[in-house]
């Protein structure tokens, strides 16, 4: 028990460190840990389920902040990056490195082959998913990131889970891969190797 909360003590420390103390204070407040060393066995349950919840906040902030810093984005950016790409099943990785590539990060890029914001995509390739979006929404972080991560995760899925393919035809389009895969071509070329020795650069 005592062991237990030196643990979350630690993490607590930590926490600070990284998300400071306005941050940690809130949080404590809303996680408030049974101190007594004659808890139960279910007050422990209790306290081991927090410390796992904390030591996944932590690892969440500690990525996040080191992709701000790694790539010279902003902390919101950032965050919104990595939570999408986590929650739509990308690795967190590719997905920084796939908005680096087609957009610099940029919410308002587009494309002479009129492709929209962070994950430079089409608008009929995004009615795919919603049928209600307008050029406009694409330049909204969280629609852009969360439709541009789903087409890369149902690639993923269309190409047995082959990352080059799937990132050639997220830049190429999949009917085009499929067709070049089925003379026996290969189809793996600038576009994925940029993005893959980018992730294993940095990684």
């Amino acid at each position: 028990m005592r062991r237990l909360l030196t643990q979350i003590v630690v993490l607590s420390v930590g926490a600070v460190a990284l998300v400071g103390f306005g941050g940690i204070s809130t949080f404590l407040a809303s996680s408030h840990v049974e101190t007594s060393v004659t808890a139960d066995s279910n007050d422990v349950v209790k306290m081991r389920a927090q410390l796992a919840d904390t030591k996944r906040e932590l690892e969440r902030a500690h990525q996040i902040l080191e992709y701000s810093g790694r790539y010279g984005i902003p902390a919101d950016l950032s965050a919104q990056i990595y939570d999408i790409a986590t929650q739509e099943g990308i690795p967190a990785a590719v997905g920084f490195q796939l908005v680096k590539v087609e957009s610099e990060f940029q919410n308002t890029a587009q494309s002479p082959a009129s492709a929209i914001g962070l994950t430079q995509l089409r608008v009929a390739t995004a009615r795919a998913y919603d049928a209600k979006v307008d050029p406009s929404d694409l330049m909204n972080p969280d629609v852009n990131l969360r439709l541009g991560f789903r087409y890369l995760k149902d690639l993923l899925k269309r190409f047995d889970h082959d990352m080059s393919l799937a990132l050639e035809a997220y830049n190429k389009g999949p009917t085009f891969v499929a067709a070049e895969q089925d003379q026996g071509r290969d189809v793996t070329g600038r576009y994925s190797k940029a993005v893959i020795a980018g992730v294993r650069r940095k990684g």
